[in-house]
């Protein structure tokens, strides 16, 4: 069985939308990441960190979905990491509340014996520093190495995200972050210029306006299935993120033409993310709706047309 090694958080959040407000409640980039790859015939483990204030009933439905949880070490007197958020109207906008790094500040990542030779290994967003720790230790080249990072990294370690860029494969990042990386508004050029940084793929997130996927000259662009309601899109870029590694795991094919694949599975899971708080849709998507709803997919992108000579 093919494997994928999931880097990222593993964390509390605490959210705010305009349909409602939630206490702490489990959340993190891995988190979303695994239980959205968890819909693939595949082994996965996550390397993270967490207090010894984290439930075992998490780790426990982490477990319960086939994802290794040894490479998540648990800090004894430490708190887990915490982030506090409320969401504007439009819910593509938001304010950070409140972010407590707690045992992530001193994190040093240990990848297991057992996945240092991935097939697909997916850096979560975490400080370039660590993603570079965890590449150190693999004692094999995975077929693919996808990477997501945010403008916090960019703003304060800019020099070490580029010396990770130099060593993956495919980068994800929303529009934001794509022009402030490249210092272009076009994102065509924006991706032209990142692909210089060493990515050979760039996959560019657009929210509720789908995805965008570059390499060289080719181009790919996946819709968002429109949905009746969203009540919280935290997680919905690390689930899109889960079913696309998830899927070129499965798969064992990382060509540009698989890779639109992997784009509609991940837009596809991350559209059940949204409908509601935290990780409660995802921890309770089965396969029959994944599957009705890839159907509604194809039958959005699906046309005939007549071309004339």
């Amino acid at each position: 069985m093919n494997k994928l090694l999931i880097v990222g958080t593993v964390a509390f959040d605490e959210i705010e939308t305009p349909f409602g407000k939630t206490d702490k409640i489990l959340g993190g980039a891995a988190t979303y990441i695994g239980l959205s790859a968890s819909h693939f015939n595949i082994k996965s483990a996550i390397v993270s960190v967490v207090g010894n204030d984290f439930p075992q009933e998490h780790l426990d439905l982490l477990n319960s979905r086939n994802i290794d949880t040894t490479g998540i070490e648990v800090v004894k007197e430490g708190k887990t990491f915490f982030w506090s958020g409320r969401y504007h109207n439009d819910l593509n906008s938001r304010d950070t509340l409140d972010t407590q790094l707690n045992v992530l500040a001193d994190f040093n990542p240990i990848v297991p014996e057992d996945f240092k030779e991935s097939d697909v290994v997916m850096l979560g967003n975490l400080h370039p520093n660590i993603q570079i720790k965890v590449l150190d230790q693999l004692t094999a080249k995975p077929k693919l190495i996808v990477l997501d990072t945010m403008n916090f990294w960019m703003n304060c370690a800019l020099d070490e995200l580029k010396e990770v860029l130099k060593r993956i494969d495919v980068i994800t990042i929303n529009d934001e972050e794509a022009r402030q990386l490249s210092g272009e508004y076009s994102l065509v050029k924006a991706a032209e210029v990142i692909h210089t940084m060493g990515p050979k793929y760039v996959v560019i997130k657009k929210g509720e306006h789908g995805a965008l996927l570059f390499a060289d000259k080719d181009v790919f662009f996946a819709p968002a299935l429109p949905l009746k309601e969203v009540f919280d899109p935290t997680g919905a870029g690390d689930t899109f993120a889960g079913g696309f590694t998830g899927y070129l795991t499965q798969s064992s094919n990382v060509s540009f033409r698989n890779m639109k694949n992997a784009i509609i599975y991940g837009s596809n899971l991350a559209s059940f993310c949204v409908e509601e708080f935290g990780t409660s849709r995802m921890e309770k998507l089965n396969d029959k709706e994944v599957v009705g709803r890839l159907q509604q997919f194809k039958m959005l992108t699906q046309f005939d047309i007549e071309l004339k000579q």
